[in-house]
């Protein structure tokens, strides 16, 4: 088949843009993913439709949507891209061929993960421990990793799955707000806890639960909020509120060390119980490497 010289002047890089831009519906938010900016991202869109000689998104005002043309480049660009995932994950292995690669979101990591690897690499020196941080759901449920922390509701076509931590959600903040406003510690309905300074971060999953989302659930009869801060991450938003900023939404489980020390406290008995946990996973199509083991069976001892 004759090589087309047009193709030959695409990068690359311009279709993993179109990737996370087609897969998020946003351009800021597939900049977050790629580490570029917004305007870098609708650069690179823009130059791919002009080399294409066809447009992949029709925009109307801050919204995005494929186009017909779009829909179609969408699936074949990533399943050309999970197959150059899946062909080049054997050699982004440890030197020697060994270790063990574990995917997580980065707060599950941040909270929860990382402190349980470096107890495991103080137990089991010699195993290198690869921890893939990213929250693109294929990336966390990819191929080449030997486990991987999944946000889900118990289930996964590829993946053998264990709970780790349920999702309780409630407002939390530090004792320093809470003496600067006058509280002392009691429980506040939500009409109260309205008028406080709000702590709320942008959802990239349809299935996280914000501090807007959980006022929605128990509280419905109330105006939607108005956040004195918005993040564009959960763990922005948790160290704002340990720095006494103001009222974030806890995930118990990941701050449960915060809580156990006080530096965040429960400001509410209304308790959203989310349908999702987060499990560790290990692939179904094959055996764990004995590192691989190890590392899971440690992971679930600390629950």
């Amino acid at each position: 088949m004759q090589d087309d010289p047009n193709l030959r002047q695409i990068p690359l890089e311009a279709f993993r843009v179109f990737d996370a831009a087609a897969r998020h519906m946003n351009f800021s938010a597939a900049g977050r993913e790629l580490s570029i900016s917004q305007a870098a991202v609708s650069r690179r869109i823009a130059q791919l439709e002009d080399r294409l000689g066809c447009p992949l998104f029709s925009r109307a005002g801050r919204h995005i949507s494929l186009t017909a043309e779009g829909v179609r480049l969408a699936g074949q660009v990533r399943g050309v891209l999970e197959y150059l995932e899946d062909a080049i994950s054997p050699f982004l292995r440890p030197p020697g061929g060994g270790g063990v690669t574990i995917s997580a979101s980065v707060s599950v990591s941040y909270f929860w993960l990382a402190e349980r690897v470096r107890m495991f690499g103080e137990r089991v020196p010699d195993v290198p421990v690869r921890v893939f941080t990213t929250d693109d759901l294929d990336q966390l449920a990819g191929a080449g990793n030997d486990l991987g922390l999944l946000y889900s509701r118990g289930a996964h076509p590829r993946w053998h799955l264990d709970q780790v931590l349920d999702e309780v959600l409630v407002p939390v903040a530090a004792p320093s707000y809470l003496a600067r406003v006058g509280l002392t510690g009691e429980r506040l309905a939500p009409r109260a806890l309205h008028a406080l300074s709000l702590l709320d971060y942008e959802r990239f999953n349809a299935h996280w639960i914000s501090l807007d989302r959980w006022f929605r659930t128990v509280a419905p009869d109330l105006p939607p909020i108005t956040p004195h801060r918005r993040y564009t991450g959960y763990i922005m938003t948790i160290d704002a509120a340990l720095r006494g900023e103001g009222v974030a939404l806890g995930s118990t489980g990941l701050i449960a060390d915060h809580l156990a020390a006080g530096r965040l406290v429960p400001i509410s008995d209304d308790v959203v119980r989310s349908p999702y946990g987060y499990y560790l996973g290990r692939p179904r199509d094959r055996e764990l490497s004995p590192d691989a083991r190890r590392l899971h069976e440690a992971l679930l001892d600390g629950r």
